[in-house]
C-alpha cells in the first residue's frame, strides 16, 4: 500500500490562509452580535426593573446568558488559529466544540433561573407595571435577537462552524420567546395578570427544546458525525476519479470548522509510484473542488484485487 498525505505546499498554504479567514470572519460575527444583545439586553433589563415583570425578566436573563456565550466561543476561535504541535497534531479547532459545551451549560442555566423565577411569582403573585413599556421592551428583543440570529447562522454556515450556528439559532429562538413577552404584555394590559408568570413559564419550556437541539448538534461535533450527503458527494467524486478502480472506504470528520477526510483507493495493479501518486493527486484535487471548507485530505492508495 502506497500512503500519499496532503497536497502540494501551496495547497497546504491555501488552506491555512483559508482557516485564518474562517476564524477572523467567526470573531467579527462574535464581537457585533455581543455589541447587539449587550445593547438589548439592557434596555430590556431597565423595563424589567422599573415594571416587575416575570417573563421580561427571563427574557433578559437569557438575553444576557446568550451575549456573554460570544465569549467562549471568540476564545475559541482565537486558539483554534494556533497551529498544530507535536502534541496536539490536529491543532486546536476543538477548542470550538468545546465552547460548544459552554453555551449548552449557559443555556440550561438560563431555563433555570427562568423556571424558578415564573413558579415564584405564581405562588406569590406581584402587580405588573407600565404593560406598556414591557410590550415595547418584548419587540426589541425580538428585533435584537432576530438580527444577531441571522447574522451569526449565515456566517457560521459560510465558515462551517457549528458552534456559531448553534448559538444563531439559540438568538433566533430567544427572539420569539421574546414575543412571548409581549403577549404577556397584552394579557396583564387586557386585565389577566398571572398571563406575565405564565409565559415566564412557556418561555422555560421553550429554552429546553432549544437546550435539546444545541446539545444534540455539539454532541454529533464531538462524536464525528457528519451529513450522509457529504459522505456520499466525497465517494462518488473520488469513485470519478480517472484512473480510481474502485473506493475502499471514506471517512470525513469535522476538526473546529475544517473537514478533515480520509479515504484508501484502489488503482489498477502494476502501476508505478509516480503514476499512482499522480492519481491520489487527482483525487485529492478533485475532492478539494467538491467537498466544502474540506482543510486536509489523505489518500491511501493499493492496487486493485
Amino acid at each position: 500500500m502506497v500512503d500519499l498525505l496532503h497536497g502540494h505546499s501551496h495547497d497546504a498554504a491555501d488552506s491555512v490562509d483559508n482557516a485564518l479567514e474562517s476564524s477572523d470572519e467567526g470573531v467579527r460575527a462574535l464581537k457585533i452580535s455581543l455589541v447587539v444583545l449587550a445593547l438589548t439586553a439592557a434596555l430590556q433589563l431597565v423595563v424589567a426593573l422599573l415594571s416587575g415583570s416575570v417573563a421580561l425578566l427571563a427574557d433578559t436573563i437569557h438575553n444576557f446568558a446568550d451575549a456573554l456565550t460570544a465569549v467562549p466561543l471568540w476564545v475559541a476561535f482565537v486558539l483554534g488559529r494556533r497551529p498544530a504541535t507535536r502534541r496536539y497534531t490536529y491543532g486546536y479547532g476543538r477548542a470550538e466544540d468545546l465552547a460548544g459545551i459552554f453555551v449548552v451549560v449557559m443555556i440550561a442555566l438560563s431555563a433555570l433561573a427562568a423556571g424558578v423565577e415564573a413558579i415564584r411569582r405564581l405562588m406569590y403573585p406581584e402587580p405588573v407595571a407600565h404593560a406598556g413599556w414591557v410590550l415595547v421592551a418584548g419587540v426589541i428583543g425580538f428585533v435584537g435577537n432576530e438580527l444577531v440570529a441571522t447574522y451569526r447562522i449565515r456566517v457560521g454556515r459560510r465558515i462551517g462552524s457549528a458552534a456559531l450556528v448553534a448559538d444563531g439559532t439559540h438568538a433566533r429562538t430567544d427572539g420569539f420567546t421574546s414575543l412571548a413577552v409581549v403577549a404577556g404584555a397584552i394579557g396583564v394590559i387586557l386585565g389577566f395578570p398571572l398571563a406575565d408568570p405564565i409565559v415566564g413559564l412557556g418561555i422555560t419550556v421553550a429554552i429546553l427544546f432549544v437546550l435539546r437541539s444545541a446539545a444534540r448538534d455539539i454532541y454529533r461535533r464531538l462524536m464525528d458525525a457528519v451529513d450522509p450527503d457529504l459522505l456520499d458527494l466525497a465517494e462518488q467524486t473520488l469513485a470519478d476519479t480517472d484512473g480510481v478502480v474502485q473506493v475502499e472506504s471514506v471517512r470525513v470528520r469535522w476538526i473546529g470548522h475544517g473537514l478533515y477526510a480520509e479515504a484508501s483507493l484502489d488503482v489498477k495493479a502494476g502501476l508505478d509510484l509516480e503514476r499512482a501518486h499522480r492519481i491520489a493527486h487527482a483525487a485529492q484535487d478533485r475532492l478539494r473542488a467538491a467537498v466544502p471548507k474540506l482543510r486536509e485530505a489523505t489518500m491511501h492508495v493499493s492496487p486493485a484485487g
